[in-house]
């Protein structure tokens, strides 16, 4: 397991109820395996924003910031958000519409009954890990 780089981003890990922590320490462990296999991606600093456990570049700043969560009030669901001024929201619904579900511009979801969608979760991060060398391109 990668180390956390934050007691505040530990402490909300630890948080959650225990299968629940468990899946979400999977999800944490797929943005630093995808960060760490997708080129020209380098350090992932881990912090809190709005509470929430998210991921963002910062040498080089590459990609724009993803957060992850899991809600007692969507017991159902797991969380990825993006930036709402991005494109990724929509980019993912187009390549997987039936595999997460979409809220607006921000939120993709997926059942946490289920194990998660690991291919198409992997792109759409790393499509947001990158998001920013891409669209200087």
């Amino acid at each position: 397991m990668t180390p956390f780089q934050s007691s505040d981003v530990e402490a909300v890990y630890s948080s959650y109820p225990g299968d629940m922590r468990d899946k979400m320490l999977m999800l944490r462990e797929l943005v630093f395996l995808t960060a760490s296999e997708t080129d020209g991606v380098g350090t992932i600093k881990e912090t809190l924003k709005w509470g929430e456990p998210s991921y963002l570049t910062v040498r080089p700043k590459s990609g724009t910031t993803i957060r992850v969560n899991w809600h007692p009030d969507r017991p159902a669901d797991f969380s990825v958000y993006f930036h709402c001024q991005t494109n990724l929201i929509s980019t993912c619904q187009e390549l997987y519409p039936n595999l997460f579900d979409f809220e607006g511009n921000r939120r993709m979801s997926y059942a946490a009954a289920k194990p998660p969608p690991e291919d198409a979760l992997k792109h759409c991060l790393a499509l947001a890990l990158t998001y920013h060398r891409r669209k200087r391109r």
